[in-house]
């Protein structure tokens, strides 16, 4: 998980201030000591990490800190407004033109991710914002690129503009005009990358940019690349004049020094961020948020915005009327289950909640196979059987076993999980927190997932 290494580490410094009930210049020193060493190993530029410790150590040193009652949360309270500045304060929104038509040209290292993040992009300006994107394939080197994109177009049903080996100029120009002529409002240029930086893929760019005036020229950077990305950075930024930053990866071993860097180095905002290898695994970029979860505060915010898009009010609703009722059927059990996988996996859940809650689920993990086993067996019932299960006596398990693929054991297990959640959402209802196992986690974890 992203950042996880600098959160550990920061909040190593920040557990031996809280233990002072007041703090000296020689404690701020040296919590500022560890925060840099943090931040230089998390592969931060150097010159970012110097100037952000004289910025904190400035602040925390100063009459507020030293005489408050809870000094350690002052200083954590500094460095959480730092790192916010650091990475642009505010969360930046994608230039929209005021012409009808939005141009965004995507460029970057080959590897970052363009293809792939560009599409995913578009399916959320598509989601969010009621675009009608077009994806364009300018891409005419590298090998499988423009079939790359008119797949992973095809999985997001959004369309591919593309003329084979064409100088991209040329296509960049004609997919403008398509785009006009078919009601498309966003263009998404897709465009070549090299694994370094040449004389070459800088002028093709360059050419493309005076072509079609594009409104945003977005820099896509992999976050686990480190200082080489803000590197790279700086040289897009220099040649091409890029507006704005996605970056990609997070969700990978990255240590976070492209994301704290970048902001500083370019002084171009992040814009959006890919959080793992889903069609669906993107989204703003927030400042704040992102510090947050930095300091191991979480990111509730964007945890209830994962829930919201998963979950269907409409069935939210009638499944609260039935837990009142105590009506909650094995169909519905399935439902929550598909759900609660559609907000991603365990590990970024876990990183947006705060402190030891994060902690305590980073290694619990959805059984993909034990959730198409459930699968298999509710949809070999019949729908009497799912509504009223205690109707499964010892020959409608062993049909429903054989009609899944599964065992009676399996089938029994998913049962005694059924009514484990019945008893826990009763008793919650009447203010109780049941134990199930002694207080220990089950084998397997809760409910067997």
């Amino acid at each position: 998980m992203a950042f996880e290494s600098l959160s550990d580490r920061l909040g190593e410094a920040f557990k031996k201030l809280r233990g002072k009930g007041r703090l000296s210049e020689s404690d701020i020193k040296e919590a500022m000591r560890e925060v840099r060493l943090a931040l230089l190993e998390a592969d931060v530029s150097y010159k970012v990490v110097k100037d952000f410790v004289k910025t904190v150590s400035d602040r925390a040193v100063g009459q507020d800190v030293l005489e408050s009652l809870t000094p350690a949360q002052m200083v954590i309270k500094i460095v959480n407004e730092e790192l916010i500045k650091l990475m642009g304060g505010q969360t930046a929104k994608l230039n929209m033109s005021s012409r009808g038509l939005t141009v965004v040209m995507l460029v970057g290292l080959q590897g970052a991710g363009k293809t792939t993040n560009g599409a995913k992009l578009a399916a959320l300006l598509k989601k969010q914002n009621s675009k009608r994107p077009l994806l364009v394939a300018c891409d005419i080197y590298r090998p499988a690129a423009i079939k790359q994109l008119q797949t992973v177009g095809g999985q997001l049903g959004i369309p591919v503009f593309e003329m084979g080996t064409e100088d991209p100029v040329k296509i960049a120009k004609e997919a403008i005009a398509h785009a006009k002529k078919h009601g498309n409002d966003l263009v998404l240029l897709d465009t070549a990358g090299r694994l370094h930086i040449d004389e070459n893929l800088m002028d093709e760019l360059k050419r493309i940019k005076a072509e079609v005036n594009p409104d945003e020229i977005l820099l896509v950077v992999d976050a686990m690349t480190g200082q080489d990305a803000v590197n790279a950075a700086s040289a897009f930024d220099e040649a091409l004049g890029i507006t704005g930053v996605m970056l990609t990866k997070l969700d990978g071993d990255a240590r976070g020094g492209a994301a704290l860097s970048v902001r500083a180095v370019t002084g171009k905002p992040i814009k959006f961020s890919g959080t793992g290898e889903k069609l669906d695994q993107i989204e703003p970029f927030h400042p704040d948020r992102m510090a947050s979860r930095i300091l191991g505060m979480g990111d509730m915010l964007t945890l209830i915005e994962k829930a919201e898009q998963a979950f269907d009010e409409k069935k939210a609703k009638e499944l609260q009327e039935k837990l009142k009722k105590n009506a909650f059927t094995l169909s519905d059990y399935y439902d929550q289950l598909v759900q609660l996988r559609g907000m991603g996996s365990m590990q970024d859940i876990a990183g947006m909640l705060p402190g030891g809650a994060g902690k305590a689920l980073a290694g619990a993990k959805l059984d993909e196979r034990a959730l198409a086993r459930t699968e298999a067996i509710i949809l070999s019932m019949t729908q009497e059987e799912r509504d009223n299960p205690s109707i499964i006596n010892h020959s409608r398990k062993k049909r429903i076993a054989a009609g899944s693929g599964t065992t009676v054991v399996d089938l029994n297990k998913l049962l005694k999980q059924y009514e484990m959640l019945k008893q826990l959402t009763k008793q919650m209802q009447k203010g109780k927190m049941p134990n199930f196992g002694g207080g220990k986690r089950g084998r397997g974890g809760m409910f067997g997932f």
